[in-house]
Formats: structure tokens, sequence, C-alpha cells
């Protein structure tokens, strides 16, 4: 009768492990998540998101620390059980029918939804920056608690702290996106620095270890790179800012703004901007003049005016297009301090261009456009400029219809009849297409007028965004105004198309100084025999409105009465001056911008800001699942198997040698098919360098694992327990790739077939001794 081995002396005990801090990396990751969120506040007005996105995360990280509490708690309960308190607080903040006020019911999901529906209205109308509503900062709340779930499930449950960077990237990423200016540097420091605060939270040998103590090695190495990142983001700062407005004013920043294919975005951007940028210096006009650089002829339903597509045109410094009409002729210099576009600014009707130091320029009589087929910033032209001058009595008599136009300028396809039917109301009485644009500009900006003058348009409730201005917002930018008007007297047979570009400027000793502040959009409508006539329907109080004489001499005011007017006060006003950069969503529903000119693609309008925010995060959700997925797999089975050695019995000794040979792969030393059990565990301790005290547990875990396999004596319950989880947690505690993290070898592959199917191979096994 064959004697069973002795049983296997019991491993000394190894030196006391530093307590556990289950505070640290769900603290680190949730501070982590802040900081790379930063540039929120590029798209979101004020300071008050941040407290409820940091109350929202410190939920997150809070239910996480008591579930880590909670011995052999799952992520996927943690993670349920932080969805719901991030509920509850949602219920509690945004809502008044809660039960108990903290428990989410019917109503109060209804309330949520109603200020989603409002959060949407918002983003359709409005701008980045836009302002924190109760709506705005409900997605806040959500985006940032979703998103911390995440990360705590990724970093803590799944312990692979670099991983969740996908997630930070998403948060950072996606306001940056759709930030109109570029973002200053502090965020680009805390969004650098929340990453490293993850790659610092890695778990030590006894997962003690507080970020600042993962050793000199480690925080030079996120310092460098840290550095690195944002040496190349100063390096790329220049790439693909065509557009976008520089720092600080001058001619020197180096960049230049621009109207570009998506002409209201880049208005409402200008009008936003905090310090006004000077973009032109012109001299030789005779009078205040608005300065065109594009206009927008189509219009779509929801979606609003567009840019058409420039026809072949005629090169801008050759033999223009005989000009209509009669007016001013002057001959105008222009500066250019900062613009830089697809497009050229120029005044009235251009009969000849000069100075332009680059080709390719062309001019479209049909759009009164002179544009390029590539960005560009000319130092300064000279303009032959014609500038129209027609009577009240001329345009009255004018009232020819639509002979000579081209029927795009008419077109009110998908216009909403109850929008026709308040122009018909508003200029009943009207006997002219003169008189009725007149009447509606009168309408819009008069002295009775309920019209408001607002950076903030106001956010409506109705199914038509261009009849809720009309009818209940009645206050937006110009664009919204200029928008509506266009839409109106095409419903009235009088052909119009919006003109984006800027008002007169500023005179300071002779020159014009025109700035982003100036930033404008108007009505232009055609008139037979006087050609394109320019109307202003945006209620401006700033001193910046240019009122045309034709308009003076039909409401009957004195010339005297308006000039002053004409010459705006200095740089105060501007701030308050229509938007810059991006003209707003044209009648709320041309919020969306408009499409391209010439050779380049289209450009929309502004995305949805928090919207956009939101399904980003969305869509990294599942990304960050995905590329999770070997990590929590992995993690499960190391729970299975520990808790099956724990058990003690028959497969005891399997688990526990499994989990160790699994571990060693994961740090990229696995076990070779013919190795036999000492001289696995012998390769395990010499390729992660095992201290004694490991050591000799490994050799306590090898000694079980004989005696079950080749000697059929199995542990008992807890004998494996302490051996085992010194070795398991030395061998977590080893450093290893990323990817390696990410994918760990023992799910992937690659790691040897278990021992006792070597040992079913073998019965005797001797001879592998």
């Amino acid at each position: 009768m064959t004697a069973h081995a002795p049983a296997p002396p019991v491993a000394p005990a190894p030196p006391p492990r530093p307590r556990t801090r289950y505070w640290v990396r769900p603290a680190w990751a949730g501070i982590a998540l802040l900081l790379a969120g930063s540039p929120v506040a590029a798209v979101v007005q004020g300071t008050s998101w941040w407290g409820y996105a940091a109350g929202a995360v410190a939920l997150v990280v809070a239910v996480g620390l008591l579930g880590a509490a909670v011995r052999g708690a799952a992520p996927a309960p943690i993670a349920c059980a932080q969805l719901g308190a991030l509920a509850a607080l949602v219920t509690t903040l945004f809502t008044d029918s809660g039960a108990l006020g903290v428990l989410p019911g019917p109503t109060a999901v209804g309330e949520v939804s109603a200020l989603v529906a409002d959060a949407a209205t918002q983003i359709r109308t409005e701008a980045a920056p836009v302002p924190a509503t109760p709506a705005m900062l409900l997605l806040v709340t959500l985006a940032f608690g979703v998103t911390a779930v995440a990360v705590h499930a990724v970093t803590v449950g799944a312990a692979a702290p670099a991983a969740a960077g996908v997630l930070l990237l998403a948060v950072f990423a996606v306001p940056t996106a759709l930030a109109d200016d570029l973002l200053p540097a502090w965020m680009l420091v805390a969004a650098a620095a929340g990453f490293g605060l993850l790659l610092f939270a890695r778990p030590g040998p006894g997962e003690g270890r507080r970020p600042w103590q993962a050793g000199a090695g480690g925080a030079a190495t996120v310092g460098a790179a840290t550095v690195l990142a944002l040496g190349a983001g100063v390096l790329a700062a220049g790439v693909g800012t065509a557009g976008r407005f520089p720092s600080s004013g001058g001619a020197g920043a180096g960049r230049g703004t621009e109207i570009g294919l998506s002409p209201f975005t880049a208005l409402r951007g200008e009008l936003h901007e905090a310090t006004p940028t000077e973009l032109f210096r012109v001299t030789g006009l005779p009078r205040p003049a608005y300065l065109r650089a594009v206009t927008l002829s189509t219009y779509v339903p929801d979606s609003g005016w567009q840019v058409r597509r420039p026809g072949p045109g005629t090169p801008l410094t050759g033999d223009l297009p005989a000009a209509d009409g009669s007016g001013d002729r002057a001959t105008v210099r222009v500066e250019n301090v900062g613009f830089r576009d697809y497009w050229l600014p120029v005044y009235g009707v251009p009969l000849a261009v000069s100075g332009l130091s680059a080709d390719g320029w062309s001019f479209d009589p049909l759009s009164g456009t002179a544009y390029n087929t590539r960005p560009r910033q000319e130092q300064a032209w000279t303009q032959e400029a014609l500038l129209p001058a027609p009577t009240a009595e001329s345009l009255r008599a004018a009232d020819g219809g639509a002979a000579g136009v081209d029927p795009e300028f008419l077109a009110t396809d998908g216009v909403d009849p109850r929008v026709a039917a308040l122009a018909r109301e508003v200029t009943s009485g009207a006997p002219t297409g003169f008189d009725r644009a007149v009447a509606l500009t009168r309408w819009f900006t008069g002295p009775g007028s309920s019209f408001t003058y607002d950076l903030s348009t106001a956010p409506g409730n109705g199914d038509d965004a261009l009849v809720e201005f009309l009818t209940r917002g009645k206050r937006g930018y110009c664009e919204q105004f200029a928008s509506a008007m266009a839409v109106m007297l095409r419903t009235l047979g009088v052909p119009a198309r919006v003109a984006v570009g800027f008002t007169g400027g500023r005179d300071v000793a002779g020159v014009r100084s025109v700035s982003t502040a100036d930033a404008h959009a108007w009505v232009e409508a055609w008139f037979p025999g006087a050609g394109w006539t320019t109307f202003d329907p945006t209620p401006l109080t700033d001193g910046r409105a240019i009122v045309p004489p034709y308009v003076l001499q039909a409401t009957g005011e004195a010339d005297e009465q308006r000039a002053p007017a004409r010459t705006p006060p200095p740089a105060a006003e501007e701030t308050a001056t229509p938007h810059s950069g991006a003209p707003d969503a044209v009648a709320p529903e041309s919020a969306d911008a408009a499409p391209a000119p010439a050779t380049p693609a289209p450009a929309g309008s502004t995305p949805p800001v928090l919207f956009g925010l939101a399904t980003a995060l969305a869509a990294a959700v599942p990304v960050a699942a995905v590329l999770a997925g070997p990590i929590v797999w992995r993690a499960r089975l190391r729970r299975r198997r520990l808790a099956a050695a724990d058990a003690g019995g028959a497969g005891a000794a399997g688990a526990a040698w499994d989990e160790l040979l699994a571990g060693s792969a994961d740090r990229s030393a696995p076990s070779v098919a013919s190795d036999t059990v000492r001289m696995a565990a012998d390769r395990m301790a010499r390729a992660h360098g095992l201290d004694a005290p490991v050591r000799r547990a490994l050799d306590a875990v090898v000694e079980t694992v004989e005696e079950s396999w080749y000697g059929g004596v199995d542990p008992a319950p807890g004998a494996l327990s302490r051996s085992l989880r010194a070795v398991s947690d030395a061998l977590r505690a080893v450093p290893a790739p990323l990817h390696h993290r990410l994918f760990p070898a023992s799910v992937i592959g690659g790691r040897r077939r278990r021992c006792e199917d070597q040992h079913a191979d073998d019965p005797a096994g001797n001879d592998r001794r």
C-alpha cells in the first residue's frame, strides 16, 4: 500500500502588508475625470456646472467605496448601485415629484424628459458657450455621472487605470471640438494631470501605495509625457485653426479669422468674443457702409440659410460685370489686419479690385461675392466700388416683380404657412415691394417693436423655430432677424437673400476700424433697375446700425435724427454687438449653419453642444466596455479560482495553480508546456524576481498541488488561502506593459495547458520530476 506524502509544511507568514487603502484609486479616478472635463467650461457659461459635475462624480466614488468595503462585491452590482444613486441625485436636484424627494417615479421621469427636451431646443437655437440653464446642468450631471461609473468600473473593478484614458479622452475631446476658441493652457495641463493621476493610481504590492509614492521613475515618466504632450500641442496649435480668432488681437497673432463655409457659425463666434479683434482698416469711404463677405440664397426649413456653390465667375482683378443702378462711386483702400477666408469682403458693387497678391480670386455676379478655392489672407487691396443710393421714389417705381432675377431668390419650399400669413398681416396696406420691405423693417426695429436684440436667443417649445421666433421668442441675434425678414419677403413675392459681413466699424482719426464686434447679417432685396438693395431688420441699440437714406425717406424720419447712429461710439459697445465668428442659427431653424461654397466640402454649423457631448460619451462607453472585456473576464476568473482554492477539496489545488500560471503569463512570463510543477514554479520565481517570503509561499503552494495531484490528498478549506494570496498579490504587483494589462495573455492566449492535463497524459509523473 503506497503511503501518502506528508502534509506540506505551512509557509511562514510573509511580512505584514500595508493596509489596503480602498479610497486611493476611486478617489484619484474621480479627480482625474473632473480634470479631464475642464474644457466643458468652454461650452457652458459660468462656473455653476462645476458643482453639479463634482457632486455627481463624488456620489459615484462614494458608492464605489462602500461597495469596495463589502467583501467579494463584484463590479456589476457596484455599477448598478452607482447608477441608482445617480438617478436619486438627478431626482433630488431637478424634479419636485420624487418619492420621498429622492426616489424617481413616473412623474419625476416625465419632468426629466421635459428638461431634456428643453435642452434640445436650447442646443438647437444657441451657440457655445450656452447658458447654464437647469436643462444644461442636468445634461452635465448625467454626462459626468455616467462617465464616472464607467471610469470606476475600468479603474477599480478591472484594475486597469490606463484603460480609462479612453473615456477621459472623450470627455476632453468633445467640448474641445465644440469650442469656438482655442483652449487656454490651463485646461490642457489639467487634462494631462488627470491622466497622470490615473497612471499613478496603479496598485502597488499591497495596493496601499499613495499615488505620490509610485516612485521617481513613474513621476518622471508622467512628467515627461505631460511636457511632450504640451509641446506637441503648442507646435500643432496652428494646424486646422483657419477660421479661429487669435487669442490676442493684432496682425502679429499669426492667424486670421474667417467667416468660412458656415457663415452663421462664424458670426456667432465673433459676437461672443470677449475682447473684439481688429480685422480691417478702411479709408476712402464717403459714408458708413456694409462690408459684404458672403450671401446666402438657399433656405432649408429647420436647417436655415445655406451658402450656394459660387458659379465659375470672372477673375476678380479683371473686367467685372457692369453695375446696375446709380450711386456713389468711391476708391476704397482696405488694410487686412487679421482676416483669412475663402471670401474677400467687398463694398457695394465692385467695379474693379487691385493689389491682391494671391491668384485664384473670382467674382460671382449672381451672389455678389468674391471667393477663392482656398482660404487666403491678403495684406491689402484697393476696390473701386459703387455704393447704391436709390431714392424711395425710384424703388417704388421699380416694383416690377421678379423679372430679371434668378427664381432661386423667391424659393419658399417648406416654409410654414403661418410665416406667410404673418408677413401679409404686417405689410397689409403696403402697395409696393419696397413698401413691404420697409414695413417689415419697421416691424422689427421701429419704436413700438416687441423684438429685442440679444446675444442669447430665447429657447422655445414650438414645432417650427422660425414661427417660434416671430410669434413668441422675439429675441435673438442679427442672423435670426435677417433670416426671418428674408423668408417673409420671399413669401410676399420680393426676391431676397441674407448677406453676412460687417457693419461700418468705428471712425478712428479718419480711418474706419472694423473688428469682430462688427460682424453682422442683414437682408438684400432685389428691385428691377436698382439691383440688390440693403435692409437691416436687427434692432441694434449700440450705435452700429446703418439706416439707408431710402428707408429714412420712406418712414418720414429726418436724416439728422438718425445720423448719430451711423458712427458707433468707442469700443465699449462692441462687446455687445452682434455675434462674432459664427452667425446664429438663422431664424432659429437655421441654427445648423451653412454648407460649403466653391471646391471645399460643406461645413455644418456648431454641433449640438452638450447633446454632442452626451452622444460622444455614449459612444465611448461601449468602446471602453469592449476594451475592458478581457480585463473584466480576467478579474472574474481570478475571483472564481481564489474562491475555489479557499473552499478546499477536489479541484482546489488545480484552481490555485491555474491562477498562479495565469498571473505569471499576464506579466510576460508564461510557463513552458514541458515544465513540471516545480520547474514552472522555479521559472516563475526567477522571471519575476520574487523575494524570499514570497518564494516560501510559492513552495508551499507547490507542495499542496503535488500532494493533491500525485498523492490524492486534497487541501482542507483555507489551507491554500494565505500562501496563494501572497504569491498572487506579488505577481499582480509586477509591472506589465499597457497592452498586457488591457489584453491579459492568460485570457487572450499564450499560456500553457493546465498541469492536471499533463498529469493525465503521464499518470506516474515521475519522469517529469
